[in-house]
């Protein structure tokens, strides 16, 4: 009897609360239909108004090498020893490995001597020239002072024997001193000729044949000498050595023995548009970032823009050179590079005005308070202020465009411009409620 009682009691509670329900629905729409029609949305917005910002562009690449230098040797020589493994950090001019060159330091004294011995007698051939010069030279003024005399005494005894003073055979016989004389001396010329001088003729070849052999001696000597050195490999720059591809006892042959990557600076290979390649400047300020690398910023520039990856795409590189202390950077690692474009000046709005990510639209609110869409053009972002062309300086609009305003509709703006005394410089943030 008393849970009967109870569950009609629990009914008519619960019948009341319903009506109270339907009643105060009720009552809520009466009010709302005697307050009027629901006024326009309150909207932030903002005017339009001069800006200057310095762009910036990211853009995804790899880490390259500054060097990537591959090191061989042409000496057939056992290899002595190796003084360095992979990973090493190596500096220029450190010793990588050493050949043996026994063989080589005996070739090179034995060169050496055939030099020594090339010089002295270069030096006596050029003794034995001066000596023959001299001695032609003798040889023609004593021909000459002979001629002479046996010419006078020819003359002479042609007068004495027309005056009857010396026979007919007399005179023949001085006819014939002076003829052989004569002939002497043209000889003794000749010779002289032949012999030349200091500069030219044969005794100048002959010094200068034996000067050259003494030079060619010692080019031989030099040439040993210059493969003993090369047979202490050292590094040409400071890097990693990458690869080593020699042991003790093994002969280099014709294959690479080592490989040295430059990693300070590096160059990062930017995969670019070729929007960035009209935009990106030579010289333009970057700074690198790694994924998931908090507190790792590497700074440089641009070093080039380069032109087509493969011949047919439109894929282009921006190579940038940034400094890397501690060889953090390795080669192939994935970086950002964010990289500062020259500023840029005009009608300034906030980034976060555009509708979409094309950057191509905004929503402008005209002097009846009615949303209209409005194309423009982005010429620059700094990525909270853009600068755009197609709308003017106090143009007012959405300072927001993710909100889902439709073109045509009705808002009520609600002041979102920066503080007074700000500008949209580089660095500011547009301010909205």
């Amino acid at each position: 009897m008393h849970i009967r009682q109870a569950k009609t009691v629990l009914l008519f509670g619960c019948v009341a609360l319903f009506a109270l329900v339907i009643a105060g629905c009720g009552g809520a729409r009466t009010r709302h239909h005697r307050g009027g029609p629901a006024g326009p949305q309150s909207i932030p917005t903002i005017a339009a108004s001069p800006a200057t910002v310095q762009p910036k562009v990211s853009i995804a690449g790899i880490i390259a090498p500054y060097q990537n230098v591959s090191i061989s040797s042409s000496l057939s020589e056992p290899t002595d020893r190796v003084n360095v493994i992979q990973g090493d950090r190596v500096y220029k001019g450190e010793v990588l490995a050493v050949l043996d060159t026994a063989d080589l330091v005996a070739n090179y004294n034995a060169d050496l001597r055939n030099a020594e011995s090339a010089d002295a007698k270069a030096v006596q051939t050029k003794y034995q020239a001066q000596l023959n010069l001299g001695q032609g030279n003798y040889q023609v003024s004593s021909a000459l002072a002979a001629m002479r005399n046996a010419k006078l005494v020819y003359q002479q005894n042609e007068q004495l024997y027309k005056s009857g003073y010396v026979s007919q055979s007399s005179l023949e016989a001085a006819r014939a001193t002076y003829v052989q004389d004569q002939q002497t001396y043209n000889t003794a010329v000749l010779n002289a000729q032949v012999n030349g001088n200091t500069a030219q003729g044969l005794q100048a070849a002959t010094v200068a044949s034996a000067i050259a052999d003494a030079q060619s001696a010692h080019a031989q000597a030099d040439q040993i000498e210059a493969q003993i050195v090369r047979a202490t490999i050292v590094s040409p720059v400071d890097g990693i050595v990458v690869n080593r591809n020699l042991n003790p006892g093994e002969y280099p042959g014709s294959r690479t023995i080592f490989t040295i990557q430059q990693l300070n600076p590096v160059y990062a290979e930017l995969n670019a548009s070729s929007q960035n390649v009209f935009s990106i400047p030579r010289g333009a300020p970057v700074s690198l970032s790694v994924s998931g690398v908090a507190n790792a910023t590497y700074t440089g520039h641009v070093s080039a823009v380069l032109g087509q990856v493969s011949p047919g795409s439109t894929n282009f590189t921006v190579e940038c050179i940034a400094d890397n202390p501690g060889d953090r950077l390795q080669s192939g690692m994935a970086v950002t590079g964010t990289i500062s474009l020259p500023s840029v000046s005009g009608v300034g709005i906030p980034t976060a005005a555009f509708l979409d990510d094309s950057h191509t639209s905004i929503m402008i609110v005209d002097q009846n308070g009615q949303a209209k869409e409005q194309k423009v053009t982005e010429i620059g972002s700094n990525g909270t202020t853009s600068i755009v062309t197609g709308i003017a300086n106090g143009t007012k609009l959405v300072a927001n465009g993710q909100l889902g305003i439709t073109s045509g509709e009705q808002v009520a703006s609600v002041d979102a411009s920066p503080s007074p005394g700000a500008s949209a410089s580089p660095g500011h943030h547009w301010h909205t409620p």
